[in-house]
């Protein structure tokens, strides 16, 4: 084991050697530049003093350390799992008592033999690294295991600052490899560092400073992270034959690595050395080294000696896996791609790209996400069992994503592919992709996809904020809308006359925005839109979250975008409906719960925030629609029928795109299968015997059931009965109207208009002479019947009181043609030909001037 103190004799020998070997060096470095007073007391005094005035402080930063990021196993503990790491320099740094008693001896019997006894430079290697560099050789050895740290420190400091790959590659050159005057000029310097790092730290602390920070070979740093890579250990179970390879390795940890079956350096003439093959020869003579130092040192037995001397170098390579792909085993890959996204881009970790990389990379972080894995891997295996990760001639794609209504925090995100940053496989293999489909661009790399009919929800929440009831009857039937306002870009106008269809063809028919939304009626929902402002829409989508999928704000200068033509992202999506089931409280996502930096300080994560964006009545009653769709409507064959009450909606876009968004009062969930690219049609292709359009239904139930599982779900609050009044509308009369002024009067309020029989009136020909109904307070919607005046009606004039010629003679004088004496009653005081008591059909009413008018009359003597 390695002496805990330094004697007394170990320091005064230190600082003598200090002093020699500087007046040495000092007069060498002289000797390069003016021989001739080499030998001078002046020259030696001089160096002396060049000496004492190089830079003695050395900062010792940070290690650069793989960041971390973690799940909780289960939210109710406080148990996490680590799910992927990401760094530059793949170490693991132990303590002191982690590391293996032999591993101590093998470094510093062929390292540094006095290394606590001396004052920090071993002064014979160090003279004879001197004179190497006088003499224009190479000046990697004669240093100390504090020159060595010192060494390495520095490498570190110049590659955290490197702006280059080139500058990056040279850092290691430049502090082991100059020669001639500038190479003296680094010993000295690393002389001066290390002697003044003896001053500030103990001999055990420098030590292990170096075992943690020494490079292994590639992007291996550190003895424990060595030995779990190559020999699949930790440090402190390391046996005498791998602590001895480990320990020859640092001399030159590339040429003596052994993860390179094919060697790991070659001949002059290009042939491999250091393989498999041979046995990784050089790394073994080296190792055998390190085996006789320790023997000569009284460190090992004989027998020791022997036995590990006679073992073979076995590597047992255990590559340390660094970025998303390796939390594919715990099925979050394109979760953990999401939060990666989230540092690269979030100011919290760093002000420039590069700032945030290097913090990723190097920072030595622990992210605690917010994934939950009781929701999470029943996602993950309800996806994989029905969202194959490709199909032919499809460029198909599914996701998941559930949120916690009230906090944003993502319990789950989840896709059909398989995850890979490899470009070219990603190319040539559609299984595989690095885009997170369930959010945007900027976290996701996904532009996202057409919503559909969860769209419908925007026009909703409007209809009620202007005070609309979800009661009122509307014309929703299959019809031309002529125009729609639009106070942001102009009233939409259809000048094409164009009438998008429902789904299955239907033709609508007259209701409510409640039968409209259960049943998804495209044509009862441009019927809400045609009383409503396409730009108070856009804006309901935006403060509820919802923008296009590259980032840009939702903007509606179409009627037709109300059903869903935008690309929105399902994280959206999931966030807007839980915003109606949080009382109109809307919450950013979340996917970071707490970050720690590598001292375990806690540092601020990403800033989310909830703010109320709608009324509670609105929401209440809008989650009462949304009921609707979930119990009876379209959702329903999705809803799990758990026992938790749930609002939700289905969409469909052009058999293209399909949804599922669903939410209890706890959690949301937003599912999605589609087309990533291209139109191919989801109703005409299978899976499993399962039309494709049919699969969000496979999905969504189980992954819901699972949130309502683990975090339940309670009524939702009631609605306001000031919107779900049945509302009466103002019909217009339209009599006197030309037929089609009438008829467009009549639809502009509303209104379904049918176009009767002619009857007769004494209006012209084609002059609206009758309506059913009147004029008045109707429901919304009414069908209204028009009949058109044929132009044959007359009125009857009132002959009453007049004797039955003069009668007779006035009615075929205002036009009617069959006039004909009626009926006789005796009347003592009717004289003469008797006076007219009434005609049929009596006066005043209108008809055909060709139709039978019988007058009525009195006489003193009917026969």
């Amino acid at each position: 084991m390695p002496e805990t103190k330094r004697t007394a004799s170990g320091v005064l020998g230190g600082l003598a050697g200090l002093v020699g070997l500087s007046v040495v060096a000092a007069v060498l470095v002289t000797a390069t530049v003016t021989p001739a007073i080499a030998v001078s007391g002046t020259a030696a005094t001089s160096a002396i003093s060049m000496f004492d005035n190089l830079p003695k402080v050395l900062d010792i930063e940070k290690l650069m350390l793989p960041s971390t990021v973690y799940a909780k196993v289960d939210p109710g503990s406080d148990q996490y799992q680590p799910i992927a790491k990401f760094y530059d320099q793949n170490r693991s740094p132990v303590a002191f008592d982690e590391i293996a008693p032999v591993v101590y001896d093998s470094i510093l019997s062929s390292e540094d033999k006095n290394f606590y006894k001396h004052g920090g430079i071993d002064l014979i290697g160090t003279l004879s690294a001197v004179v190497d560099n006088v003499r224009g050789r190479d000046s990697r050895g004669g240093s100390s295991i504090s020159q060595q740290y010192v060494k390495n420190v520095l490498v570190q400091k110049c590659e955290a600052t490197a702006e280059t790959q080139e500058a990056l590659d040279s850092c290691y050159t430049q502090a082991t490899q100059s020669k001639g005057s500038e190479g003296i000029q680094r010993k000295l310097q690393e002389m001066r560092y290390a002697i003044a790092l003896e001053d500030k730290y103990s001999k055990n602390d420098i030590l292990l400073g170096y075992l943690n920070i020494a490079g292994f070979g590639g992007t291996t740093y550190g003895v424990d992270a060595a030995a779990r890579y190559y020999f699949n250990v930790p440090a402190a179970q390391l046996s005498l034959s791998q602590a001895a390879t480990l320990a020859g390795m640092v001399q030159n940890p590339n040429t003596y690595r052994i993860d390179k079956p094919g060697g790991s350096t070659t001949d002059k003439a290009g042939n491999p050395l250091n393989s498999a093959e041979d046995g990784y020869k050089l790394t073994k003579d080296r190792r055998d080294y390190v085996l006789t130092r320790l023997l000569a040192d009284g460190k090992i037995t004989k027998e020791q000696h022997d036995a590990a001397l006679a073992e073979p170098i076995t590597p047992a390579i255990t590559p340390a896996t660094t970025g998303c792909a390796a939390a594919a085993q715990f099925n979050a890959a394109f979760f953990c791609q999401y939060v990666k996204n989230i540092i690269k881009t979030d100011t919290a970790f760093g002000e420039t790209p590069e700032d945030r990389m290097k913090t990723l990379q190097r920072g030595g972080l622990d992210i605690y996400t917010t994934l939950d894995y009781r929701i999470q891997n029943t996602a993950q295996d309800t996806i994989a069992q029905n969202a194959p990760a490709a199909l032919p001639n499809l460029e198909f794609g599914a996701a998941s994503v559930s949120v916690e209504v009230g906090t944003g925090r993502i319990l789950s995100m989840v896709q059909n592919k398989n995850f890979s940053e490899d470009a070219n496989l990603t190319a040539n293999d559609h299984s595989y992709t690095s885009l997170v489909y369930g959010g945007d661009y900027a976290y996701g790399g996904s532009i996202g996809f057409a919503a559909g009919s969860t769209f419908k929800l925007f026009t909703l929440v409007d209809w009620l904020e202007q005070g609309h009831s979800l009661n009122e009857n509307l014309n929703g039937k299959w019809r031309v809308i002529k125009r729609v306002k639009n106070s942001c870009e102009g009233d939409w106008v259809n000048t094409r006359n164009e009438k998008p269809s429902n789904f299955g063809m239907g033709g609508g028919r007259v209701g409510t925005p409640m039968q409209f939304t259960a049943a998804s009626l495209n044509s009862g929902y441009f019927a809400m839109a045609e009383k409503l402002d396409l730009c108070d829409i856009g804006k309901v989508a935006a403060k509820m979250g919802v923008k296009n999928g590259d980032g840009s704000p939702i903007k509606m200068p179409n009627l037709f975008d109300i059903i869903g033509s935008a690309n929105v992202a399902p994280i959206d999506m999931a966030g807007a409906y839980a915003t109606i089931a949080s009382n109109g409280v809307y919450c950013q996502p979340k996917a970071i719960d707490r970050v720690t930096d590598a001292d375990g300080n806690d540092l601020t994560p990403p800033q989310t925030s909830c703010s109320q964006v709608l009324d509670p009545k609105i929401a209440a009653t809008a989650a009462y629609a949304l009921q609707g769709v979930m119990n009876g409507g379209t959702g329903a064959v999705s809803n799990p029928r758990d026992g938790t009450p749930l609002i939700g909606k289905t969409g469909t876009n052009e058999d293209t795109q399909t949804w599922m968004v669903e939410s209890s009062t706890k959690v949301a969930t937003a599912v999605w299968v589609g087309n990533t690219t291209g139109e191919g049609s989801l109703s005409r292709n299978r899976s499993g015997g399962v039309a494709l359009n049919q699969l969000r239904h496979r999905i969504a139930p189980p992954i819901q059931h699972a949130a309502n599982e683990a975090y339940g779900g309670d009524k939702f609050p009631a609605p306001d009965q000031d919107l779900l009044k049945t509302v009466m509308t103002d019909l217009p009369s339209v009599v006197g109207l030309p037929v089609d002024q009438a008829k467009q009067t009549l639809e502009d309020a509303g209104f379904d208009v049918v176009v009767g029989d002619p009857v007769d009136s004494g209006e012209a020909e084609g002059i609206v002479a009758a309506q059913d109904p009147g004029a008045g307070k109707v429901a919304g919607g009414t069908t209204v019947t028009i009949n058109p005046s044929n132009g044959q009606g007359l009125a009857i004039p009132d002959v009453t009181g007049r004797n039955l010629m003069d009668a007779i003679g006035a009615l075929r004088g205002a036009g009617f043609g069959n006039v004909q004496p009626g009926t006789c009653t005796e009347d003592d005081t009717a004289t003469g030909q008797g006076k007219v008591t009434s005609t049929s059909p009596p006066a005043g009413t209108v008809t055909n001037r060709n139709a039978a008018i019988s007058v009525n009359y009195s006489r003193e003597h009917c026969s």
